[in-house]
């Protein structure tokens, strides 16, 4: 059973910086893919960023260059560094965790709102 406890989120004003945090089991980290996903009110959940267990990265257009996603296996824990926030970056913020089947296991969530 994998299980994902999300945290850092918050409000920031434009142009500001959050780091997300994602605690999960070594094994998520080192076999699974774990990533970010978002959903703002009245849209779908859609994919941020994510990080295969051989460390291949996928971002999405809208943030490459700004986010930047990393792990370290030490700690357990996956992050999502953002940098250079835009107002329609806000939204819930998911952990996910893909196993083969697929299978997917999502955290709480954490609120991001980027207003001045």
């Amino acid at each position: 059973q994998v299980q994902l406890v999300e945290s850092g989120g918050g409000l920031v004003q434009p142009g500001g910086s959050l780091r997300l945090s994602c605690a999960t089991s070594r094994r998520a980290i080192v076999i699974y893919t774990v990533g970010w996903y978002r959903q703002a009110p009245g849209k779908q959940r859609e994919l941020v960023a994510q990080i295969s267990s051989g460390g291949d990265l996928t971002y999405a257009e809208s943030v490459k260059g700004r986010f930047t996603i990393s792990r370290d296996v030490t700690k357990n824990t996956v992050y999502l560094q953002m940098n250079s926030l835009k107002p329609e970056d806000t939204a819930v913020y998911y952990c996910n965790c893909q196993r083969p089947g697929p299978v997917n296991t999502w955290g709480q969530g954490t609120q991001v709102t980027v207003s001045s």
